[in-house]
């Protein structure tokens, strides 16, 4: 789910076809592809269900600098008791074709290659300009020379994230040590329903290419939470809601 990813959490779903209880005392994923974390306890029992998902940590993936490893194959790791069964240990494979498991390794790896060549970071100053907030996105080199392009940023569920060029593919490139990228935030979103669900509203995508490389990754940028009050203050007062 789309709260899931920020905290490094997965869903597993769990599906009773019948009236029998099973209890699930606890759940683990465990994968070559991601560090392991401990088991998560469940302690819950189910009858005939359709579905139900229970949430569980998964540990940051094991990445290479330079190349996005192929996702390893994992197991989810259950122990359970049927009916008046003892409590047992039941594993269920997921095969390294699974497209959640890909798409973790993908996204998590990139930024990881991206995050040894730049750390990028929100100004501390916003000032009003109209209808958006003004401010910079600096971009410090982390080692090597080679210059590193900034290919493009983008939006979150609620807000747009735009350079002041108005250049795109690139923004910018990285040629000495730092930059700063002027930009501009706009409010995307005004109904209370989304404001009342802003899950993943700071989670600004940036696509850059490294050096010696070749390929454009993504990483996500954060504002500090002084900046994500200033953001959703904006957005308050911008959409006329309640604050």
């Amino acid at each position: 789910m789309r709260s899931d990813v920020p905290v490094h959490r997965m869903r597993v779903a769990v599906t009773n076809t019948t009236t029998t209880p099973v209890y699930f005392s606890e759940l683990q994923l465990l994968s070559d592809s991601f560090d392991t974390m401990p088991p998560k306890r469940v302690d819950m029992a189910l009858t005939r269900t359709l579905r139900t998902d229970f949430p569980i940590p998964y540990g940051p993936a094991r990445c290479h600098p330079t190349t996005i490893p192929a996702p390893k194959p994992a197991v989810i790791v259950t122990r359970l008791r049927v009916g008046d069964e003892p409590l047992r240990e039941v594993r269920y494979p997921i095969p390294a074709t699974d497209p959640l498991l890909a798409r973790l390794v993908k996204s998590e790896c990139a930024q990881f290659i991206l995050k040894q060549a730049i750390d990028v970071s929100f100004g501390s100053d916003w000032t009003r300009e109209g209808d958006s907030l003004r401010g910079v996105l600096t971009v410090v080199r982390k080692g090597g020379g080679e210059p590193v392009t900034i290919d493009d940023v983008g939006a979150t569920t609620h807000f747009d994230l735009k350079p002041v060029s108005g250049k795109r593919k690139p923004v910018a490139v990285l040629s000495g040590a730092s930059l700063e990228i002027p930009v501009l935030v706009t409010s995307s979103r005004c109904d209370p329903h989304a404001f009342a669900e802003a899950k993943q509203a700071y989670l600004f995508p940036l696509w850059g290419t490294p050096p010696g490389i070749g390929e454009t990754y993504t990483m996500e940028v954060v504002p500090p939470k002084a900046v994500q009050q200033r953001f959703w203050d904006y957005a308050v007062d911008l959409c006329g809601l309640p604050s």
